[in-house]
């Protein structure tokens, strides 16, 4: 019978990589590191006023317990890849980490148009599509071959101890100075009716709060709940 003697160093080496990636998202951060580098060293500057893309495909990891779609909670993980290529080629983030503040995700809703089967390239679009002094709205579209746009999410992303208009400004000023396409000076429909909602939800989640408060049409103060509907 033949023994295989496997070296004390070895086998803590293979108990250490399966630890590793039981308890982290191994793919997850290299992606995330392979997103920024290549938007930083190998992809375009772009103006915060521009439609940034990023490429994926829907892998065997990515599919429901259906086995022929991609798990909705996948558009949503994928969406950080984009606004990081998006942060980084607009220089945005860079920008508000200078000025001493920080953004984080605030709230989301996605709309699911149509599934994604395995193994399907899509494209993934992101633009800022308005702005205040502390809030960046984004728009993201998963649009799969043949031009279909599979689903679309907004996103609410929160800037804290700075103002996002004022970052905008200077971004503006940077890459094209102040002369590109007119920067948005009011909020699209759809997105206001959102922001209603997003406070109506935290109104009723307000201990203190005895009635919900009628909002009038161009309020735009957002809550920082999650939403999702599905078409």
């Amino acid at each position: 019978m033949w023994t295989v003697c496997v070296p004390g160093w070895s086998a803590i080496a293979v108990a250490g990589t399966l630890l590793l990636y039981g308890t982290l998202d191994i793919a997850y951060f290299a992606r995330m590191f392979y997103t920024m580098a290549k938007a930083r060293y190998f992809k375009k500057k772009a103006c915060i006023l521009d439609t940034t893309e990023v490429h994926c495909y829907c892998l065997l990891t990515d599919i429901d317990t259906l086995l022929y779609h991609m798990n909705n909670a996948r558009y949503v993980r994928e969406l950080d890849f984009a606004r990081a290529d998006f942060y980084e080629r607009t220089g945005l983030y860079s920008n508000i980490k200078a000025a001493g503040g920080g953004i984080l995700q605030g709230a989301s809703t996605i709309r699911y148009r149509r599934y994604v089967k395995p193994f399907t390239k899509i494209r993934i679009t992101s633009r800022a599509v308005y702005w205040d002094d502390r809030t960046l709205f984004m728009e993201h579209e998963f649009i799969g071959p043949g031009g279909f746009v599979h689903a679309v999410a907004l996103c609410r992303q929160r800037v804290i101890d700075t103002s996002v208009a004022a970052i905008a400004e200077l971004l503006l000023q940077l890459h094209c100075g102040g002369n590109c396409k007119p920067y948005p000076l009011k909020m699209p429909a759809e997105l206001e009716l959102w922001v209603q909602s997003n406070e109506l939800s935290s109104a009723k989640l307000r201990p203190q709060a005895a009635t919900l408060p009628a909002i009038e049409r161009g309020d735009c103060m957002a809550g920082g709940e999650m939403a999702a509907d599905n078409e």
